[in-house]
């Protein structure tokens, strides 16, 4: 089995993590398909693989971290890595395989690995965790496609509920800051449950935004 995400840094979107189950043989017919770490691949290359992958995998389960729920962990002082090994623990107790293969988030792999074997319900599992697996393990490969094709859905199937571009979600792209800056102004600094608040990006916005809806309210009191 292998398990990877899509999403982690993102101000906008769910964080997806996927994981896939796939035999000897399967893992071969992913290598012959030349499955690769999703941030080399272009989408239509991702969608193009993500069939292919379906087809071979023997389970592939999605599990999918609301802004508003990430927002609400980080809140209680668990942070980004320990709500990814907490729904790794969960993907692997489902499953309950012999082994594991995951692309760690942290540097500190060991210490990782550790925090992930504590929530583990299904402890009889030999447990791999590497910085860059989703290069050097098919099955870790295959699971970082799964996760970003459905990421990518996700945002689209946002963006057709808005009824405006959001770009990738990332603080990078213009149209996403474009549109947080639009729902900042429209609503004085209050966000929607898409958006991560506790992102520095958002906060930032938010801030901006609120002090000038403060500005107004005391103007519009001067004026009274």
């Amino acid at each position: 089995m292998g398990i990877d995400e899509a999403g982690r840094g993102p101000v906008i979107g769910p964080m997806v993590l996927c994981g896939l189950v796939a035999t000897e043989d399967q893992e071969e017919e992913l290598r012959k398909i030349k499955v690769a770490d999703s941030k080399t691949l272009s989408p239509k290359k991702r969608e193009e693989l993500s069939e292919k992958i379906e087809g071979i995998a023997t389970h592939i389960i999605i599990l999918r971290i609301p802004a508003h729920k990430i927002d609400a962990n980080r809140k209680k002082g668990i942070n980004l890595n320990q709500i990814e090994a907490i729904k790794m623990a969960e993907i692997i107790d489902m499953i309950k395989p012999d082994k594991v293969y995951i692309d760690s988030p942290s540097y500190n792999s060991n210490k990782f690995m550790e925090y992930l074997s504590s929530k583990l319900e299904h402890k009889k599992v030999e447990i791999i965790a590497e910085n860059y697996a989703d290069k050097k393990y098919a099955v870790v490969s295959a699971a970082s496609i799964m996760a970003k094709v459905d990421r990518d859905a996700q945002i689209k199937k946002l963006e057709q509920e808005i009824g405006e571009p959001l770009g990738v979600g990332y603080p990078h792209d213009e149209l996403t800051i474009k549109h947080l800056e639009k729902i900042a102004r429209e609503n004085k600094g209050k966000m929607p449950r898409y958006v991560r608040t506790t992102w520095d990006t958002t906060k930032q916005i938010i801030k901006k935004y609120e002090q000038k809806g403060l500005v107004g309210f005391l103007q519009k009191i001067g004026k009274e």
